[in-house]
């Protein structure tokens, strides 16, 4: 991922005549994972890239976008949460920064390296690495047993038997060599995972006004759909890969209709919505506009 954001910053770079140049700090090296967003807030970072749910509970509203079965791809889920965004449905959780886009990663599937996943009984006792709590719980309604870890130690934990598999977009299996290790696939499109790139108010408020144009111009929807994109290419890249090793893929058809795996969803999802509910957050809400926009952002 971290050369996506490359084209950004290079972007921004040759539209500014190098006036605006963007240091990037990859591998946690200017903030740990979970501190980046608050980094950025206080100033330690003038932009973050990072995903809301290393900030555990912060983000609530938006993280329905990562809800199972909601996206189709990268650039459609980018569409619907930037589209959240400008609508004003989930601004509030961001007074404190300069939100420049809203992005998502592919749909997240099932890799396991021994047990091909063909039904939900398929994951029964499995250990799973799983990507967010609301996909944890999923996993556990199915019978697999959710496993936490940082997505870079998944290589090292599937290589040691540690874990019988993972869920994860196309495009991971090959950032982290997955495919090496495991080699049964299940499309299924479990869950998205939402992504942020911000700004600290202050130094936004500092530059001239034609470089908060040119910010301005390489915001929104523009580079959220550039962002979706770019990641799909890397998801097919992810998927060839795999085929081309003589992996085994098995997709899983017609998810919003299908009798075997649907209840399971549907359960997770109803609880997830009850949960927010309960502590008076437009939960459905926000939830039925993004299912509305699946169609529109396919345009």
């Amino acid at each position: 991922m971290d050369h996506v954001i490359n084209d950004w910053a290079d972007t921004i770079s040759k539209e500014s005549s190098g006036r605006l140049e963007i240091d990037i700090y990859p591998s946690q090296t200017l903030a740990k994972a979970p501190q980046s967003y608050e980094a950025t807030v206080n100033g330690i970072a003038d932009i973050a890239v990072t995903a809301q749910g290393y900030s555990a509970g912060r983000f609530p509203l938006t993280q329905i976008i990562e809800l199972p079965g909601i996206v189709k791809t990268a650039e459609n889920a980018s569409c619907v949460l930037q589209g959240l965004y400008d609508d004003r449905l989930i601004s509030s959780e961001y007074q404190d920064t300069h939100p420049l886009f809203f992005f998502a990663h592919g749909p997240g599937h099932i890799h396991t390296k021994d047990q091909l996943v063909k039904s939900p009984e398929d994951l029964k006792g499995l250990r799973i690495r799983r990507a967010t709590t609301v996909v944890g719980e999923l996993l556990t309604s199915l019978g697999a047993q959710p496993v936490g870890m940082p997505a870079p130690e998944t290589y090292t934990a599937a290589q040691r038997g540690v874990i019988d598999g993972v869920a994860f977009p196309w495009q991971a299996m090959q950032d982290f060599r997955l495919n090496d290790e495991l080699t049964h696939h299940t499309e299924i499109g479990l869950y998205t995972l939402s992504f942020i790139t911000t700004m600290n108010k202050k130094s936004y408020a500092s530059l001239p006004d034609d470089l908060k144009l040119i910010l301005d111009q390489n915001s929104g929807m523009k580079w959220a759909r550039i962002m979706g994109k770019k990641l799909d290419e890397i998801d097919s890249e992810g998927l060839k890969q795999a085929m081309d090793n003589g992996h085994t893929v098995h997709k899983v058809e017609n998810m919003a209709s299908n009798e075997r795996w649907r209840p399971f969803l549907d359960q997770v999802i109803r609880s997830h919505l009850d949960q927010l509910g309960v502590k008076a957050l437009p939960a459905q809400n926000v939830f039925d506009n993004a299912m509305s926009r699946v169609t529109r952002c396919d345009i």
